[in-house]
């Protein structure tokens, strides 16, 4: 018998709650049967509540002896915060449930306010004092499961979490088709993959990285661009994991050696999200990455893109004339698409009409005619673009400019008459026109035609419920080219990390712009082939700003960091 055994009986019977006899037999069936194990409190309740002591009771006799205060959990909910503070592991591996927390304290219920290490490790990682309250193990156990979306496997106390033992390591023989989130009977694989992606919604993460290595199945999630890993899911697990995904995305099961890519719909904490699936065969094993499109960003208008007002007035005179070409430009993950959507959403218009070539469609837009390009059945961009002509559209959108055909036909759509809008992987906005002279069109088409281009960055944006005022670092200072006059009226803030961050300091990100309007003359120098250094001294000596001058904008202002912008931009060569 354990010593918190010993002790509730003690405590039963000093209250005059149960006779001695009764607790006499309790405690020859406990010893006989435990053999030395941890407490199973749980079993106790139940053994206890036989005689006529409820488990609500017994958790109200504790709290009274350890001057503690007794709770039911069917009353009482957990927040999410305090969820997200402490782990599901964390949770069930001492049996306490997180009810509130702030920045310096956490509230937690627990069925034994003997067990110091519990208190003492949580305390620990969560880096918050502790404060406990007694519940029944039972309704801790039950309340886990429902608050963390876990649902209850097997039996045993030693059955695997995930896993029936009895199928020989292979995934429970539940059906492997797609069920919603909060169905009782999905199988141990399928509610474990509909967990990781419920997480990476709740973490507002933009992409899942599942990775097969030697001797880990790794999981990271990418938050506000920035990878953050979580604790490993067993290594056997990863074939079962990767079937159930490639199900769910409609992608074949056998075929393991070809990449494959997939799309998912469905619903998650309450809101309807699509999925991006791509597989890629790795040493170890497929490596997949699962792309969260949440519809409710889709919802951004221009002025939550982060352009100041003065960009924003060009950028909407840009995007509204009847024709031309209009280029958004930076690498992968600069938010190129959001900020076309954004665009085409302003555009929107019954008396328009707009088609978009995409590869993939990531969004669907009321409204809006979306073509999926399709190679395997000779439906590339260059194919579509040809047969959006044909439809009479105001406005056309093509997801990326990749080689000269397309690069062709859209200049020259642009030229009868059309607007179009694309993106291109380019440094900066005046990169852009040289990038489209090396790809094969000819200068006095571009001067024609392109009428502006936007090259734009992400930058890691401070946490409203935790930034505060910083002093101003003279290095970082300097190395963004921030004069001390700004530095005397500037608001530089920078977060201290809370909860609603995961104390990081930041919570979503907002862009940092160059916009690149061709004028008379810069028509003729495209038309002359000027060089980029030419273009680009030219656009500061009219007074355009680059990237890192928005940057220094928006550290300026206190919505980022001189680190972040640092990060994201290199320094303006003259």
């Amino acid at each position: 018998m354990t010593p918190a055994e010993d002790f509730i009986l003690d405590l039963l019977e000093a209250k005059g709650v149960i006779v001695k006899s009764v607790i006499d037999g309790l405690r020859s069936q406990l010893e006989s049967g435990s053999s030395g194990c941890a407490i199973d409190q749980a079993k106790l309740e139940s053994l206890i509540s036989a005689h006529g002591v409820s488990p609500m009771q017994l958790a109200a006799l504790l709290a009274e002896s350890f001057d503690m205060e007794a709770v039911d959990l069917s009353n009482s909910l957990p927040s999410s915060a305090a969820l997200d503070v402490v782990g599901y592991d964390l949770a069930r591996k001492y049996n306490a449930l997180p009810l509130e927390v702030d920045d310096v304290e956490l509230k937690i219920a627990v069925s034994n306010p003997l067990d110091t290490d519990a208190t003492d490790t949580i305390s620990h990682l969560s880096k918050r004092s502790v404060t406990c309250c007694v519940a029944p193990q039972s309704a801790i156990m039950q309340a886990i499961q429902e608050h963390y979306g876990r649902a209850e496997i097997g039996s045993t106390d030693n059955a695997d979490p995930f896993l029936d033992e009895k199928t020989g390591g292979s995934a429970s023989s539940s059906p492997m088709v797609e069920m919603p989130v909060d169905s009782k009977e999905e199988g141990p694989i399928i509610g474990l993959v509909q967990r990781i992606i419920s997480e990476g919604s709740k973490r507002r993460a933009s992409d899942i990285h599942l990775e097969p290595l030697e001797k880990r199945f790794r999981i990271r999630y990418r938050v506000d661009g920035i990878l953050h890993e979580v604790e490993d899911v067993p290594k056997r697990l990863h074939p079962s994991i990767v079937s159930r995904i490639k199900l769910m995305a409609n992608l074949s099961i056998a075929e393991k050696r070809l990449p494959q890519d997939g799309r998912i719909h469905t619903e998650v904490n309450s809101k309807v999200i699509d999925l991006r699936v791509s597989t890629l065969p790795t040493s170890f094993g497929e490596s997949i990455v699962i792309r969260i499109l949440d519809k409710e960003e889709l919802a951004l208008g221009l002025p939550q893109l982060g352009l100041w007002e003065d960009d924003q007035a060009a950028f909407e005179r840009m995007i509204a004339m009847p024709d031309g070409v209009f280029l958004v430009v930076g690498p992968t993950g600069s938010g190129k698409s959001t900020t076309l959507y954004a665009a085409l959403s302003y555009l929107n218009r019954a008396d328009r009409k707009i088609i978009t070539v995409e590869d993939p469609v990531e969004y669907e837009i009321f409204g809006i005619n979306q073509v999926q390009v399709c190679r395997d059945v000779g439906m590339t961009f260059a194919a579509a673009l040809r047969s959006v002509l044909r439809q009479a559209p105001n406005i056309i959108m093509v997801g990326e400019i990749r080689d000269r055909e397309t690069a062709e036909i859209a200049v020259n759509a642009s030229l009868t008459g059309h607007m179009v809008f694309s993106t291109l992987h380019a440094n900066d906005a005046p990169s852009a026109v040289t990038r489209l002279m090396d790809i094969g069109i000819k200068p006095f088409l571009l001067s024609a035609s392109l009428r502006a281009v936007l090259a734009q960055r992400l930058v890691r944006r401070n946490c409203v419920g935790c930034k505060q005022s910083d002093e101003p670092n003279q290095k970082l200072s300097n190395a963004l080219g921030i004069s001390r006059h700004q530095l005397t009226e500037a608001k530089l803030m920078k977060g201290k990390g809370c909860v609603k961050c995961n104390s990081t300091g930041f919570r979503g990100r907002v862009g940092i712009f160059e916009l690149f309007t061709l004028s008379e003359t810069l028509e003729q120098m495209v038309y002359a082939e000027a060089s980029l250094l030419e273009l680009r001294n030219k656009m500061k000596e009219m007074g355009m700003r680059t990237m890192r001058d928005d940057g220094v904008r928006k550290v300026l202002a206190g919505l980022t960091t001189c680190e972040e912008v640092l990060h994201v931009t290199v320094a303006d060569s003259a």
